[in-house]
């Protein structure tokens, strides 16, 4: 009892308006940021890897497996910042056991597993059946064993059964499309749904988590493949990274064109919460909003991807760019998350008071534990990485990059 007090007094003079007792302390922290964009990451990296399975946009080769086993890697963390805010994570289990079908964050639980489960374990067990089967022939030692209980008793890589093996993995990716879609689209639906906030209740709230979804995704595999593949010494394709400029450029239009039809839509209502809304985005929210998620993760990345891919420009220097805009971007992705999160908590039910959010260091939901849900994932991808390698360096696809335009495509 007296920390809460203490930390009303402490929030206290951060305040103003009129606030109720109980609005001092927000209830969703900064793992609740970390939820969507996680997600969001794991949607976004899956449809990356679609485009060339299901679309045939073949210079995406060199990064369709590095973008499976990412989606794989973040889609494993995802759930983890939802279960350490929890006060007894153990009981989410009882949503499998008593599911509560109207519930949309207890319906969570059975779409995670699906993605996890029928789309993305699927997928990527049948891309790689064949080399895991030659992988378990081949490997000696530990990673031998691994090999052969990977297999699953499973092989057989004559032609017909590989064959049959990407029929299976290109029918799997059409349904994980769809898939991607629902499991970061929900997110978007809970925000939106809640009418009482003003700031969340929007119909387009769903179609922009999904759109900014995909730039982060993009932006997240441009930036593993480019650092994957300086630390490996191997030569960037440029084919593949100019596709990935322009696609993330195609995308943050989109998406910025979203968010600003969600802006103007709200303005031109002009309901009663406008005066509110307006002075928490000019007071609150003017440093994450205005600066870091327009100005930083949206407007600069647009400039630069379009001079970079545009421009005439060294290889070098193009990379360059295409590097500093991508961290701006994912930069820009997470301000957004947590514009939404926080922002929709930090004013009064009565629309007439703003109370303020301060981030602690320690605990469970402090800055520290934000910065594990983060880097966790990473170091998922690099076991995943050692058992599963994703990069292209075969003489047969090395042949099929090389037979396309390098620069210009």
């Amino acid at each position: 009892m007296i920390a809460v007090i203490m930390n009303i007094l402490n929030t206290f003079p951060g305040a103003s308006g009129y606030i109720y007792p109980n609005e001092y302390e927000l209830h969703w922290s900064i793992l609740i940021v970390i939820y969507p964009y996680l997600t969001g990451l794991v949607a976004g990296a899956f449809i990356l890897a679609s485009l060339e399975r299901v679309f045939n946009v073949k210079v995406l080769e060199p990064i369709y497996r590095l973008s499976l086993i990412t989606a794989l890697s973040f889609l494993i963390i995802a759930p983890l910042p939802l279960l350490a805010h929890l006060g007894h994570p153990e009981r989410s289990f009882e949503m499998f056991l008593t599911p509560h079908t109207q519930s949309a964050m207890a319906m969570f639980g059975f779409v995670y597993a699906w993605y996890l489960m029928v789309v993305l374990l699927l997928e990527i067990w049948f891309d790689y059946r064949k080399d895991i089967v030659i992988w378990s022939r081949e490997r000696t030692g530990l990673m031998k064993y691994i090999y052969k209980i990977l297999t699953l008793g499973t092989t057989d890589i004559s032609d017909k059964a590989v064959s049959f093996d990407h029929k299976i993995g290109k029918i799997i990716t059409i349904i994980g499309i769809p898939s991607a879609f629902l499991l970061h689209g929900y997110v978007g639906f809970i925000f939106g749904s809640i009418k009482a906030n003003p700031w969340w209740s929007s119909v387009l709230m769903p179609i922009v988590f999904l759109f900014s979804a995909i730039v982060s995704g993009i932006a997240l595999m441009f930036l593993i493949y480019m650092v994957t593949t300086m630390f490996r010494w191997k030569k960037l394709n440029m084919a593949c990274v100019n596709k990935l400029a322009e696609l993330l450029l195609y995308a943050m239009i989109v998406d910025f064109s979203l968010e600003l039809l969600d802006f103007i839509h709200r303005l031109y209502e002009s309901e009663e919460s406008i005066n509110i809304l307006s002075e928490m985005i000019s007071n609150r929210l003017f440093i994450s909003l205005i600066v870091t998620q327009i100005i930083i993760g949206s407007v600069i990345p647009v400039i630069a991807l379009v001079y970079g891919r545009f421009g005439k420009l060294h290889d070098e220097m193009r990379r360059m760019i295409y590097f500093i805009a991508t961290i701006l971007v994912q930069i820009g992705i997470f301000s957004t998350r947590w514009n939404v999160v926080i922002g929709g908590q930090l004013f009064s039910k009565s629309l007439r008071g703003l109370t303020v959010y301060k981030l602690e260091l320690f605990g469970i939901e402090g800055l520290f534990m934000a910065i594990l849900m983060l880097v966790a994932p990473l170091i998922i991808l690099y076991i995943l990485a050692k058992i599963l390698p994703p990069w292209v360096d075969d003489e047969e696809n090395k042949t099929n990059l090389e037979a396309l335009p390098q620069a210009n495509v």
